[in-house]
């Protein structure tokens, strides 16, 4: 059973900056590519940042310039630096697996709201 735990979301508003933290069980992160994934009220979960077992990484457009997805393998832990956050980065967030696996964290709401 996998257990991730996510945290670091809160209120925010335009233009500011939020840093999510992912501690996940056992190896997961250090042997699959993690994802930061998020759901908007009303939207279907989408991954909007990956990070693949050698580093490299990859953003939806929307996200491109303004996150940066990283890990570290020896804590288990994945993170995502979120800048210049617009209204429409709000949901809740959540990390997994690329593809995810079936074991979800609770996530981490992130309102931006002025």
């Amino acid at each position: 059973q996998v257990h991730l735990v996510e945290s670091g979301g809160g209120l925010v508003q335009p233009g500011g900056s939020l840093r999510l933290s992912c501690a996940a069980s056992g190896n997961i992160v250090k042997i699959n590519t993690m994802g930061w994934y998020r759901q908007a009220l009303g939207k279907e979960r989408e991954l909007v940042a990956s990070i693949f077992p050698g580093g490299y990484t990859e953003y939806i457009d929307p996200v491109k310039g303004r996150f940066t997805i990283s890990r570290d393998n020896a804590k288990n832990m994945v993170y995502l630096q979120m800048n210049s956050l617009k209204l429409e980065d709000t949901a809740v967030y959540y990390c997994n697996a690329a593809p995810y696996l079936n074991s979800w964290g609770q996530g981490t709401q992130v309102t931006v709201s002025s």
